[in-house]
């Protein structure tokens, strides 16, 4: 689905829910609140379009005149609403509550009468499941607030403003979720919903409206700079993701693939710019590399800060590369992620593609590390007696499945930087009599590095030279 030119805007490839993703001041607001607002006027196939305001003001109280004032305009709660800001929401909230029971009452009448557990109170249910604490229930004029558990009654001044919200937002995405034109596009916009609530309130609130969507007939455009609602994203089909910057007017949303399906959770976890860059993105290879590195921040008490996110192997690190790109810059100010990449046969440095530095082992693989002279003392070994046990190995295990690479190993002379001992790094462990898994070594002894100025990274055998330059200077504190 497209929306093509409605006041100079754009969104491409629309599915059930869209997320506008972009930093504060680019423009989200503006450019979902100018759709909303001409696009009925602009294409007879849409129905019904709803706009929802980013700051969401007042009390859940009911206020007549709110109501009357309804009545006299039906272009009132709308106009009142293309602000960013409407310090009588909640009012209105509540008034609309009325509304959606009028409404619900109305479709039983239609043809719902012969089914007796269709009633409002499922309606009342699903805004009680997006709630901890209390709970509302129906009142002779709109609803009254309760604790849960004790059931005491509270004023609407005695809730969390978290609360408020959920109340308020359920209340109107069921009420446009009713008021739906069938057999036509219905297009709800909500303006940074995540205002004012907990990332864990967030996560559920999409919940709530990925349900609603799949159970009615319309479409969500939701602005936000919310990491939460992207983690909470990562496992839908019929999302998808437009990452907006300052001035834009094009929009073209992506479905959630499965590069955006492993690192959504990353960014979720990391809601603000400043806990991003505590603990950045560190896009790994494979799983080794991501226990390696878990293993490290364990073991370092906290002093290693890394969020190792394993990408499947080499030939996908570049789309996460880019993806990862592209949600840092939509989302955190002045943050930084890495990616880090075998050497493999290749040589030389790999550009950055900023705000992702881009990092590459100076051996050969991550396996290479376990020949270190520090790792191999994690492991109660030296390389002379490394070197030793295996010309022991070779010598009675001539039948062994990995013995023309052992003893390829032992041909290059020992090459313990270069050589390609995937294969065999677990027999390389059962030399030096260990039963620790290598990545544990590995990981260990990165938690005990530190980056100074008397690091020889020349000096033959040493993690530091394996690891190169780069790679302590940004990972290693």
């Amino acid at each position: 689905m497209e929306i093509i030119n409605i006041s100079g805007y754009s969104l491409i490839n629309l599915n059930n829910v869209n997320i506008v993703l972009g930093k504060n001041g680019c423009g989200k607001s503006r450019l979902i609140r100018t759709v909303e607002q001409n696009l009925l006027s602009n294409n007879p196939a849409f129905g019904k379009a709803k706009y929802i305001t980013p700051e969401r003001g007042g009390s859940l109280i009911y206020e007549a005149g709110i109501e009357q004032n309804l009545t006299d305009s039906p272009s009132w709660l709308p106009d009142t609403r293309r602000n960013n800001q409407y310090n009588q929401f909640r009012q209105q909230s509540v008034v609309q509550y009325r509304k959606l029971e009028t409404l619900i009452l109305r479709e039983i009448e239609r043809g719902k009468r012969s089914d007796h557990a269709y009633t409002f109170d499922l309606y009342v249910d699903k805004i009680n499941d997006l709630l901890d604490n209390i709970r509302i229930a129906r009142d002779d004029t709109t609803f009254k607030i309760y604790q849960k558990g004790d059931d005491t009654e509270l004023n609407a001044g005695m809730i969390s403003s978290g609360e408020s919200e959920l109340i308020s937002l359920g209340i109107e995405c069921l009420v446009f979720s009713k008021e739906c034109v069938p057999n036509k596009d219905n297009m709800l916009f909500l303006d940074e919903p995540d205002v004012h609530l907990h990332p864990d309130l967030q996560v559920r609130l999409m919940h709530f409206l990925i349900n609603l969507v799949e159970e009615n007939a319309f479409k969500i455009v939701l602005s936000t700079h919310s990491t939460a609602i992207l983690g909470a994203l990562e496992s839908q089909h019929n999302a998808h993701i437009a990452f907006m910057k300052s001035g834009q007017t094009c929009l073209e949303f992506k479905p959630i693939t499965p590069v955006y399906r492993s690192i959504l959770p990353v960014f979720g976890a990391h809601p603000l710019s400043n806990i991003f860059n505590e603990a950045p993105l560190l896009l790994v290879e494979g799983e080794d590399d991501e226990r390696i590195w878990q293993q490290a921040v364990r073991s370092s008490n906290g002093r290693v800060k890394v969020y190792p996110c394993p990408t499947g192997g080499i030939s996908e690190l570049n789309d996460y590369e880019q993806e990862a790109k592209n949600i840092i810059q939509a989302v955190y100010d002045n943050a930084t992620a890495y990616s880090l990449r075998d050497r493999d046969d290749s040589d030389g440095t790999i550009d950055d593609i900023l705000p992702v530095v881009r990092l590459k082992l100076s051996c050969r693989n991550a396996e290479n590390l376990l020949l270190t002279d520090e790792v191999l003392s994690k492991l109660g070994m030296d390389w002379a007696a490394l070197q030793a046990g295996i010309e022991h190995w070779l010598d009675v295990n001539t039948a062994h499945p990995n013995f023309l690479v052992m003893s390829g190993f032992k041909e290059s002379d020992f090459d313990r930087m270069n050589y390609d001992i995937k294969s065999i790094r677990n027999d390389l462990v059962g030399i030096t009599g260990s039963s620790k898994p290598w990545e544990v070594a590995v990981g260990q002894t990165l938690a005990e590095l530190v980056a100074d100025n008397s690091i020889d990274f020349n000096k033959e055998g040493s993690i530091y030279s394996f690891l190169g330059e780069k790679i302590i200077n940004n990972l290693i504190p």
